[in-house]
């Protein structure tokens, strides 16, 4: 089974960027897609993001299109988030999935089977 740990986050200010990393290990990333939640404190875990095993597919949640990017380099086992114009409601605990099973992309947190431990992003305003 795979391993996924983030990085990359921190304390920005509002309308700076950040990019979220994932890295995979134990099995390789091609056969997974992949999906971004963040949870804040007192909310539910929120689906952010998901790309393809190929990346020819994309969701995003409305909150955040036009401003996140998810992408992957399979090569590297990698999977990427750039948030750019962050907002203090994007203040949350973001974490990475990955899913081996379906076709089409997950939004809800049971389509993941495997998930990292989290990395905080944190935007004053």
């Amino acid at each position: 089974q795979v391993q996924l740990v983030e990085s990359g986050g921190g304390l920005v200010q509002a309308g700076d960027s950040l990019r979220l990393s994932c890295a995979a290990t134990g099995r390789t990333l091609s056969i997974y897609n992949m999906g971004w939640f963040r949870q804040a404190p007192g909310r539910e875990r929120e689906f952010v993001a998901a790309l393809s095993r190929s990346s020819t597919r994309t969701l995003y949640a409305d909150s955040v299109k036009g401003r996140f990017t998810i992408s992957r380099s399979n090569a590297k086992n990698m999977a990427y988030l750039q948030m750019n114009s962050l907002k203090p409601e994007d203040t949350a605990v973001y974490y990475c999935g990955a899913d081996s099973t379906k076709v089409t992309l997950g939004v809800t947190g049971s389509d993941y089977a495997y998930w990292g431990q989290g990395t905080q992003v944190t935007v004053s305003s």
